[in-house]
């Protein structure tokens, strides 16, 4: 492949999409620990422990994890 197709392909990409359309996982962002860098899905935060307000907590360092809207795509950045 030359770099006229690589560089046609990369461009033709997706660019995002929006949060209703990310997928049929349910899943509408991630939580994060501002300490760590550690993400964890909405979807997949079954068996983390959680503060007594029910916020998610790091299962790294035990801080309370904030929670981010997914901009676009299956991200939550």
């Amino acid at each position: 492949m030359g770099i006229f197709e690589t560089v046609t392909d990369a461009l033709a990409g997706s660019t995002g999409t929006a949060p209703g359309a990310a997928g049929d996982d349910g899943s509408e962002g991630a939580y994060w620990c501002d300490d760590c860098g550690v993400r964890v899905r909405d979807v997949d935060d079954e068996g983390l422990d959680r503060d007594a307000e029910g916020t998610p907590t790091c299962p790294d360092c035990g801080d309370p994890m904030r929670f981010a809207r997914a901009t676009g795509g299956d991200c939550a950045c």
